[in-house]
């Protein structure tokens, strides 16, 4: 098992994470835009809402529906800076590194290709 793969089976552990699911329209979402367009959106949004050193309104900042990946974020304990901190042990109060957000974008990601498996 990778590094992902371990913090999935963690997060499966966790009644909260664990309870997200995609729905039959997002993963139709998925299917009809393709993995790599919902790549490309994983990145511009772990880039826009989570990479920076300062967030104003960390904790608010993903949504709890919309799209794939804010539910995805939720799953895998990425849609704040404070759970990054908590789960992935990635400081708050700097940026990202290119390594932590390949990371964050590879858990997202993964997750949404195994609930998208679960059907």
């Amino acid at each position: 098992m990778d590094k992902i793969d371990i913090m999935l089976d963690k997060l499966s552990k966790s009644k909260f994470r664990s309870s997200f699911r995609l729905n039959k329209k997002m993963k139709e979402y998925v299917s009809s835009n393709g993995m790599d367009v919902i790549r490309e959106h994983a990145y511009k949004f772990i880039m826009d809402r989570l990479a920076g050193d300062i967030i104003p309104n960390d904790g608010k900042q993903t949504p709890m529906k919309g799209h794939p990946v804010f539910i995805s974020q939720h799953a895998c304990a990425c849609c704040c800076r404070g759970c990054l901190e908590k789960w992935h042990h990635i400081p708050i109060g700097r940026k990202l590194t290119d390594d932590e957000v390949g990371y964050v974008v590879n858990l997202v990601m993964r997750w949404i290709e195994k609930d998208v498996k679960n059907e």
